[in-house]
């Protein structure tokens, strides 16, 4: 039998000076008595809490199940109507039509901050796509590479025991206890960043079902509100709050389906008589975000701009759209829902 080269190499010279590098090993993370703790902790909470637990888990099902239903452009509406909304945690009051805007277009406001208008954008382009937190924090964070790399063993590690030793607790009851963990001062690279990034992680954590890349991609935590999410507290209290938050966002996020939902249907029967591609994209686009300018839906459809201003007139006399900024130029539309 053959023997590998590297098989027959010796580890050491005959004065003992090693020959060739030992592999790399896992950086070393224990729990400490706190974390042990919280996890029993956590666990009892979620006994405590089974029934809500439920009632939760099974409104989340609902919205996983309707998303892989319907078209991508819901999931992208709801993660921009979630990312405006954690902008509370950050202090950023920045609607959801201007970081539509910047998304689309990397347009920011005069007054706007930039830095802020990247956060959300970041929130929304890690709650709209992409793979979740599960296979590592610092990928999932953008952390991996560049100026931010240091400590990233140590924190994937972290990571990785943290998701091991919660794997008992319910996929919405873990979510807690991470967002518990990361919302810690100093954790983000930001001081304003640790509670968004602790939020989005979280968000992503719970919702399992949408790990194939359909359906729901994150559980909504902040629609109605941000300003309730617990952040501090012992796991009970804390547990509950969640619970009670999480429901009242996917209350909120149903709602907005079945607007844009029937506003949908109600377009596609007016439209059904235009001819040409470019209504059906735009219907879609209008879907997708909560507003749209005629250089959004040129870059969303790829029709000219002569087209795109003539079908927005059309659904405009329809009453399809509604004119937002009541100027003549640099105008926005949103669906009339």
């Amino acid at each position: 039998m053959s023997q590998d080269l590297d098989d027959t190499l010796p580890d050491h010279d005959a004065a003992g000076q090693a020959l060739r590098p030992k592999p790399a090993q896992p950086a070393a993370v224990a729990l400490g008595h706190g974390e042990v703790t919280l996890f029993r902790d956590y666990a009892t909470a979620e006994a405590g809490q089974s029934a809500a637990l439920a009632h939760v888990a099974g409104r989340l099902g609902a919205l996983d199940d309707r998303l892989k239903r319907g078209p991508n452009g819901w999931r992208h509406r709801l993660a921009l109507i979630e990312a405006a909304e954690l902008g509370w945690l950050t202090g950023d009051r920045i609607g959801q039509d201007r970081l539509a805007l910047w998304l689309a277009l990397r347009l920011a406001g005069v007054q706007q901050d930039t830095a802020a208008l990247g956060r959300l954008g970041w929130a929304a382009r890690r709650l709209s796509a992409g793979p979740g937190p599960q296979a590592g924090l610092s990928e999932f964070l953008g952390r991996a590479d560049g100026a931010e790399a240091h400590g990233v063993e140590e924190r994937d590690a972290f990571w990785a025991l943290l998701l091991s030793e919660s794997r008992a607790l319910h996929p919405i009851t873990q979510a807690c206890l991470v967002f518990h963990a990361l919302a810690e001062p100093g954790a983000a690279a930001h001081p304003d960043a640790s509670l968004l990034e602790a939020a989005v992680t979280a968000s992503r954590l719970a919702a399992t079902g949408g790990a194939a890349g359909d359906g729901a991609l994150f559980a909504p935590l902040a629609m109605g509100g941000a300003r309730g999410l617990p952040i501090s507290g012992p796991p009970g209290p804390r547990l509950l709050h969640w619970l009670e938050r999480m429901q009242q966002a996917l209350v909120t996020a149903m709602r907005q389906l079945d607007r844009i939902e029937d506003w949908e249907a109600r377009a596609a029967a007016a439209m059904r008589g235009l001819s040409g591609r470019t209504p059906s994209k735009l219907r879609r686009a209008l879907v997708a975000w909560p507003m749209l300018s005629a250089p959004m839906a040129e870059a969303q459809t790829g029709a000219s701009r002569a087209a795109v201003q003539r079908n927005l007139a059309w659904m405009e006399r329809e009453r399809l759209i509604l004119e937002i900024t009541g100027q003549g130029r640099f105008r926005y539309w949103r669906a009339a829902i």
